[in-house]
This record gives C-alpha cells, structure tokens and sequence, in this order.
C-alpha cells in the first residue's frame, strides 16, 4: 500500500456467492462513508476511535455487487479542503506527481485508484472533491446528479450540496461502480428514481460516440486559468471535434459569485450538522469538570482541526440573528440564479466543457498558508454543485508533466450524456 493513502487498511469481502458486477475487484472507501465495525474517522481527531454499527447505503451495495473493500481512504478533515493537507492523519503524495497535493477531499481515493491499491474507489463531491482529486491524481470521476446515489451514511458536511461518487482508471469502470451504487433508498428521502431509460446501464453509454454531440463552454471558467491548463484543455476539445462533436461558446454569469455563495452555504450547513460532535453523543471527550459548556469547548477544541473550526464559526456567523438575511438569504438568492443560467446554456448544449481545475496540483504545503487560494481554487467545480448537476472529470493530458482534468457537466440525470462524453477521450 502507499504511504498514508489509507486510514485504516482492512478486507471487507463481499457476497461470496454473487456473480456480481464487481466480483473479484478491490474498492476503496473515503473515511467518511459508514462501514460497520470498521472505524470511520473523517479524517479528525474527533473521530479516531469511532467504529460505526452499520454500514452506509453504498457499502452494502458493493457488498452485494461482489466487490472487496480494501480500506478506509485519507481525507481532507470532514471533507473541508482541497489538497487532503487538513486531515488529522498527516498529509499524502499524489502519486502521479511526486511532491504534489493529490487534491481534496477524496484525495485518498483518487491515490489509491491511480498508485493501483484499488481497482476502484468511492469519494464524495460536495463542491468539487471527486473531480478535484481525479484531475489532479489523473484518473476518472463522477459527480452524480443529487439525488441519484443515497447519502444514508455518509458522515453530514453540507447536505444540500454533497453527493458520493466513484473513481476509476477508465470512464467505463467508473460508470460500472455507478451502476452499482445508484439507485432509489427508502433511507434517504433525497433520492429518486432517474426519469431515464433503465433498460441502459451508465457503463454501456461509454461507448465513445460523440458524432455531432454539441458542447458549450462556459468562457467564465477559463478566465485566469492556468495557460498550460488552458491549452490542454483545447487540444482536448479539439480532438472531440475531430471526433464528431461541435462546440461553441455559452456564458454563465453567476459563476462570479458561485464560489462565495457556495462557501455561505456549504459552511453554515456544516455549522449545524458539527454540532452533534460534543465529546457527548459524538466524539472525543473533552472530560466534565466544571461546566456542560466548558467539556463541550475542550472537546471540540481539542477535536477539530484550524480549517474546520474556522468554517464553523464562519458558518454560525452567517446564521446569527441579523446576518442571516445578509449572507444566508443572498446566497441562496445566488444559488437559484447559477442554477438557471446552467439551464439555460445547457438548453443550448448537450454538455458543458472547462477545465475540472484551474491550476494543475499544487506543490505540498503550498496552500495551506492562504486559505483563499485552496477556496478559489474551486471556481470551476462547486457551481455544478449548487446546480445539483452531474460532472466528469477524466484525464485531458499534461502541462510540464503534471495531470489535466477536462469536465463535462450534463443535465440533471444526464449521467448518459457526459459518460458517452468523457469515453472519447480515451
């Protein structure tokens, strides 16, 4: 296994009679996905000692898919970060390229699928942390549609934002794990069933057809862009051209301010769904002398890491009485406005096409001075979030030998569309 990839290495064997989909592949499982009698830390010391009773949705499904879990994947501290540097655990190499971040939070699992620990993996994207990792580590990954996968074990950060997704070393394989795992649960209320041709898996669209398939690119998301991203990017776009496809250019106005509304949003969510981490119901005690509130303090201080304490309080803030108005209300004003411009281009478009990143990976400890270059660094992953939108990130090429990410965002359940997509780069 490569070094700090996992948290907990361990074998949890599916279904030894099933001649499932996944019979006989290894998966790898992001820390914050419950699996029972398996600890599931997040990532923080809050949780290091914690062994969930159940399993999540997703697990059982691969269980029953015939798959083996191989391991308990490394993460950004409850999901908040972009380059995994926030866990508790220690940081990790990307393992295609050295002394790089493999980006966040579902860092561990995009290294364990690219370093070969894992055939496959699991993550979650709440603002870009399937697709992040995947441009940066140079595999496959899906960002569902909400509502597509059931999040019933998924530790809460954002629920409104968050989906579990899967990685993969090709687009088909990635599509395969899905399959797997979408699908209606009676557990999460979020779930529905895709108003979609169920006769026609995920993994049969990647069939590489993209012959007058039309792309719009939204220009707000290359502006400032890396240029060696940016030129890949284009050579990518232009071999689907010669493919058969057509592309043009569509504007999304709102994603000026998408990454401050998602922050308003996705930090007060966590603000609330935090607060079960007392050292009471949930995580490390903080010991009881002196007052109820005084063991809670000592508790979450001791427990939580600098990033997560600083999106707590930022989230609380924006929900306190006489700001919630002033931050809350507007960004959700704003989530409603990238929503419509998203479907508005894609009424235009079968897919949109950016870059997944705007950078290629950082350098280890480059950003964790400067907490708002690892924010912007977002830019082109979290509107496809506040949009509820599907997303791939599959490998575009290098610029001075570092991995690029080509995203292609479809309309809801529009999992098809950017599949077949994302399969012609190939």
């Amino acid at each position: 296994m490569s070094e700090n990839i996992f948290i907990t290495e361990a074998e949890i064997t599916g279904d030894a009679d099933a001649d499932g989909p996944l019979a006989g592949r290894t998966v790898a499982v992001k820390d914050n996905i419950s699996t029972e009698g398996v600890r599931t830390t997040c990532g923080s010391r809050m949780l290091e000692d914690y062994v969930p009773p159940y399993d999540a949705t997703v697990v059982s499904r691969l269980k029953d898919a015939g798959a083996t879990i191989v391991g308990k994947t490394n993460m950004d501290e409850f999901g908040m970060g972009t380059t995994t540097e926030t866990s508790y655990f220690g940081a990790m190499e990307n393992p295609a390229a050295p002394g790089r971040v493999p980006g966040g939070s579902s860092g561990g699992s995009a290294a364990a699928v690219a370093a070969g620990d894992a055939d496959l993996a699991l993550g979650s994207d709440t603002g870009g942390s399937v697709r992040c990792p995947a441009a940066f580590c140079g595999v496959v990954g899906i960002k569902p549609t909400y509502g597509l996968v059931s999040r019933y074990g998924l530790v809460a950060y954002a629920n409104s934002l968050e989906q579990i997704g899967p990685f993969g070393q090709t687009v088909e394989e990635t599509a395969e794990l899905l399959d797997v795992i979408a699908g209606p649960d009676d557990r999460d209320a979020t779930t529905r069933e895709p108003p979609e041709d169920s006769n026609s898996s995920y993994a049969d669209a990647a069939d590489g057809d993209v012959d007058g398939l039309s792309i719009g690119v939204p220009t707000e998301l290359l502006e400032g862009a890396d240029e060696g991203v940016v030129e890949t990017f284009w050579d990518a776009l232009a071999d689907l051209e010669d493919q058969g496809a057509e592309y043009h250019e569509v504007s999304l106005p709102s994603v000026e301010h998408a990454v401050e509304a998602y922050y308003v949003i996705a930090m007060s969510e966590a603000s609330s769904n935090l607060a079960r981490f007392d050292g009471v119901r949930y995580g490390n005690s903080g010991g009881y002398e002196g007052n109820w509130n005084d063991a809670f303090g000592r508790a979450r201080e001791e427990g939580f890491g600098d990033e997560v304490k600083r999106r707590i309080l930022l989230g609380t803030y924006a929900l306190s009485a006489g700001y919630h108005d002033k931050y809350y209300k507007k960004a959700q004003d704003a989530r409603a406005w990238v929503k419509q411009d998203f479907d508005q281009a894609l009424s235009d478009a079968d897919v949109l096409a950016s870059p997944t990143m705007p950078v290629p990976p950082f350098e280890l400890g480059e950003s964790l001075d400067d907490p708002m270059q690892m924010y912007l660094a977002d830019a082109n992953t979290v509107p496809v979030n506040l949009a509820d939108l599907p997303a791939v990130s599959v490998p575009a090429g290098e610029t001075d030998g570092l991995p690029v990410g080509l995203q292609l965002v479809g309309p809801a359940f529009g999992e098809r569309q950017v599949v077949r997509a994302a399969s012609a780069l190939e």
